[in-house]
Order: structure tokens, then sequence, then C-alpha cells
């Protein structure tokens, strides 16, 4: 089941493909029915307008993360906030080692690897084409 609605977040533009994350718009609405709460309710417990509850729900308007802190916090839950690092091939290390090299040293190796990458990509289509 979560696959699916992963996959119908994605096709419907409101997911966000490097992180599987909910917008503030789905985190207020999902968190509202889950407690059974109307928007006129939630929007009495925040101290704000029916109206502006549902624009956030609609994703009209993108809330500060206060605005945000009130609603949740409203609906008896605390927003956390963090950040972690990104997933990547690189090694922290390696990255050190090579922004300490001089910047035409690093041009040298890209180029290289750059050339080395059309011969392997000439070869490829060359085995492809005596295929």
């Amino acid at each position: 089941m979560r696959i699916a609605s992963t996959l119908a977040r994605f096709i419907r533009g409101r997911f966000d493909i490097i992180f599987d994350v909910m917008t503030p718009a789905e985190l207020v609405v999902t968190t509202r029915r889950e407690l059974g709460l109307s928007q006129r309710q939630l929007a009495l417990r925040a101290g704000m307008t029916q109206a502006a509850v549902s624009r956030i729900e609609r994703g009209k308007v993108s809330p500060s993360f206060t605005t945000l802190r009130e609603l949740m916090v409203a609906m008896g839950r605390q927003p956390t906030l963090s950040a972690t690092r990104l997933p990547t091939g690189w090694d922290p290390a390696h990255m050190r080692s090579t922004l300490a090299r001089p910047p035409e040293e690093r041009l040298r190796l890209a180029l290289g690897w750059n050339r080395l990458a059309a011969r392997l990509a000439a070869a490829g289509q060359s085995a492809r084409s005596d295929a």
C-alpha cells in the first residue's frame, strides 16, 4: 500500500523525488483528519480563520514554520525540524582531498575522466552496432 500511495503522490506532482516527505499542507490535513477535527475547529484552536486553514491545506499558501507549529500544537503535536546529510556517492574525505588540489590539477583530472567516459561511450556504441 505504501508503494501505491507514493506512486500516486508522485503522479499528482506533489511528491518530492529526493525525499519521501509530506508537504506542510499534507501534514496539516492528514493530522487534522486523523484527529477527526473540522477545519473550523482547528482554526478556532489555532486562533486563525477557517479560510486560512483551507488555503494552507489546499497548498495555496505555504505556511511559515511558526504558523505550521501553531497548527500542529493546536492539534497536540510537536513538529520537529531537522537536517541530515544527503545520501550521496561522495566520500567526505575524498571530497576534502579533491578540494585541496589546485584548480589546474582538478581541471586536468576532470578532463581525463571526461575523455575516458567518451571512449567508453564510443566503445559501447561500437559494440552495439557490431552485434
